[in-house]
């Protein structure tokens, strides 16, 4: 904690906060789906500008783009976090960059649900975390083929493993830490809070699941 003890802490950790928001707020998916003439992709489908929803074009190679973009915002963000402001600069940078994609202010503060971003930040933060959220990811859609369900389970199944590590994990490991098991818990429930309308309808029996088509909604 001597990091944030000193006078210019806070002002570096909201100089990071900021530019992990701008990078975070780069809508790929409206950017990609635009150029390729696919038009509006917030009226397709959800509606939302994240890589399942651009799957539902029908096309898997913008769909892996965006998921790509998405994900190296993150990463990226965390890197020069850390670089300018070292382990809590990668922290801050990392929640800014999360929640640029779930709130740009370029789109009303109407983003995505965020998960993409999200494995970004934690694989920059700590590979173990990162890895095996995406692994978690992979199985659990392969299983049962929802891609929101995957993305419920893996983040939190992740943030217990966090937890897990910074409690009992090895002290020389330093993001697998008690702040960082407490971003990635901030960066769960935001993840959650986001799916609220998927959660209900994967109560309901009426989630669509991955791969499905969706047609335009205006």
């Amino acid at each position: 904690m001597t990091e944030l003890a000193s006078a210019n802490a806070w002002p570096m950790l909201l100089a990071m906060l900021a530019v992990g928001y701008l990078l975070g707020s780069l809508p790929f998916g409206l950017i990609v789906t635009r150029l390729a003439s696919l038009g509006d992709i917030r009226k397709i489908g959800s509606g939302n500008i994240g890589a399942t929803n651009v799957l539902r074009t029908g096309n898997k190679k913008l769909a892996a783009a965006t998921l790509l973009l998405d994900g190296l915002k993150g990463f990226v963000a965390v890197l020069i976090g850390g670089y300018a402001g070292g382990f809590y600069g990668g922290l801050a940078a990392g929640l800014g960059a999360v929640l640029g994609h779930l709130f740009p202010v370029w789109l009303g503060f109407r983003g995505g649900k965020g998960m993409a971003t999200a494995l970004g930040v934690l694989l920059g933060l700590s590979w173990v975390i990162g890895v095996l959220a995406c692994l978690l990811w992979l199985l659990i859609a392969a299983l049962f083929r929802y891609s929101s369900l995957a993305t419920l389970l893996a983040i939190a199944l992740a943030t217990v493993a966090a937890w897990i590590l910074a409690i009992f994990g090895p002290p020389v490991w330093t993001y697998s830490s008690p702040p960082f098991a407490i971003l990635a818990t901030v960066l769960t429930v935001l993840v959650w809070a986001k799916h609220h309308e998927n959660i209900a309808r994967l109560l309901r029996g009426s989630e669509p699941k991955i791969g499905a088509v969706a047609r335009s909604t205006s």
